[in-house]
């Protein structure tokens, strides 16, 4: 009897699991297509972004390897209680391509001008274009802001720029790495700038001219505001020595940094919405629209790139030549 009164209960169960199967298993499969594409997009965020800017000990060639750089043992010192390692990193290993290529510039920019003044044919081509480029940051860049004297800091400014530049266009080249988007590279660039300007002032106004570039009162200054005034603009005047040394260290190392997350943000949306292709006409719409958008913006973007790699080149040049000028004609 009671078996009887369970039939229909069984018999509905049994079409329950006949036809709710199916459904069960394509709601199942659209679950896993959208928890792989969550995961997916998961997989591109700020760590793999960071991944691709930050310095390693691994120079990278995905898909085809990598290469271990070589790991030497910190120096039996310390400063500030860190310890100094001389290991060869990517920025380093790209910071010395970014050396010899601006060695070959200048031997061939020195000889191409050696040449020019013996009476020989003017150079063409690269060479051509180097001299146009080294007369120009001379004439309009060196010599403009320092005046009398600048021929003397040519080399220095010229080889600040072509150095800049090599190492920020190494880090657009496939497999490549930016070393000026590590802010310790630019620190020291900064710091040889400072040394530089500092001392190009001390020689041209001598010790007491320079330490008015500190302890500077305006000439007709009542006594009793001497004291007062030296208080409050000697800090401010020693602040500002150092201020636009890292507006440069900092103006370089932002630009390149930030040019780079664009770029990866927009491989990050290929990666994130390509996915969707083959899901329905809405997903494939999308996501074909979304890869094809991404990859022109990231073009655009590392087009953009090349010409920020030539002018944060050249206003770290001028600005410079421009520090050097102000301090050496101070007051």
């Amino acid at each position: 009897m009671l078996d009887r009164s369970m039939a229909p209960f069984r018999n509905l169960g049994g079409w329950l699991q006949e036809h709710a199967a199916p459904v069960a298993a394509s709601a199942q499969e659209h679950h896993g297509e959208a928890a792989a594409a969550g995961e997916h997009a998961e997989e591109w965020g700020t760590e793999v972004m960071m991944h691709h800017v930050v310095d390693s000990n691994i120079w990278e060639f995905k898909p085809f390897g990598e290469i271990h750089l070589p790991e030497f043992p910190p120096l039996p010192f310390e400063i500030a209680g860190h310890p100094i390692d001389l290991s060869i990193t990517k920025h380093v290993l790209f910071l010395m391509f970014a050396t010899v290529l601006t060695i070959v510039t200048m031997f061939l920019a020195a000889r191409s001008t050696e040449r020019l003044e013996e009476g020989e044919k003017a150079p063409g081509g690269l060479l051509n274009g180097i001299e146009a480029f080294y007369l120009y940051l001379r004439d309009d860049v060196v010599m403009a802001n320092i005046g009398r004297g600048g021929e003397r800091f040519v080399p220095l400014v010229i080889t600040f720029f072509f150095f800049i530049l090599y190492a920020n266009l190494l880090g657009l080249i496939p497999f490549g790495a930016t070393a000026t988007g590590n802010i310790m590279v630019t620190a020291a660039l900064a710091i040889i700038a400072l040394v530089v300007i500092e001392t190009a002032g001390f020689i041209a106004l001598g010790p007491l001219g320079y330490a008015k570039t500190v302890f500077f009162l305006p000439p007709g200054l009542p006594g009793p505001l001497k004291p007062v005034t030296l208080l409050i603009m000697a800090p401010v005047e020693l602040i500002a020595k150092f201020s636009k040394i890292m507006a440069l260290a900092i103006r370089l190392f932002a630009n390149m940094t930030a040019g780079h997350f664009v770029i990866l943000a927009f491989m990050g949306l290929i990666l994130t919405y390509g996915s969707m292709v083959g899901q329905g006409i809405f997903g494939t719409t999308v996501g074909a629209a979304t890869i094809l958008g991404s990859m022109g913006l990231a073009l655009f973007v590392m087009m953009l790139e090349i010409f920020i790699a030539l002018l944060q080149a050249y206003i770290f040049a001028m600005l410079v030549s421009v520090f050097i000028g102000l301090i050496r004609h101070a007051h």
